[in-house]
């Protein structure tokens, strides 16, 4: 196990960040059109769009995202506490699907806040 510090771990981070966008942009497998579908009523909704209709389509481009993350530490106290070191071990992420996130920390009394927004953009 070694100690990871702050720069090595922001380093990593963007390493991943531009592996993952590296193998996202390979082109995408052909695909084969499924006949269009005869649009159906939804009670409520109306008529259901058809497949020509949904092909014209789109949702635009414009991205908008907010996170607020309010927190408060107040009144601690911490007595013949030690802390430790961050350790993240070899093989660590071996395995890891989706999006993994570590959180460190090695103080104490502290608020850990973590928020995330994925944009995905699905593309025929």
């Amino acid at each position: 196990m070694r100690t990871v510090n702050l720069m090595s771990w922001s380093a990593m981070l963007l390493l991943g960040a531009v592996m993952w966008n590296a193998a996202a942009a390979q082109s995408p497998a052909t695909t084969v059109a499924t006949p269009s579908a005869k649009p159906a009523w939804l009670d409520g909704w109306g008529r259901s769009a058809d497949s020509k209709t949904l092909a014209m389509s789109s949702g635009g481009n414009e991205v908008s995202e907010t996170i607020t993350l309010n927190g408060t530490v107040a009144n601690n106290t911490i007595d013949h506490v030690a802390t430790g070191a961050n350790v993240i071990g070899n093989g660590a992420f071996n395995g890891a699907a989706g999006v993994p996130m570590v959180i460190q920390n090695t103080g104490n009394g502290v608020l850990i806040q973590n928020a995330t927004i994925l944009n995905v953009q699905f593309q025929p």
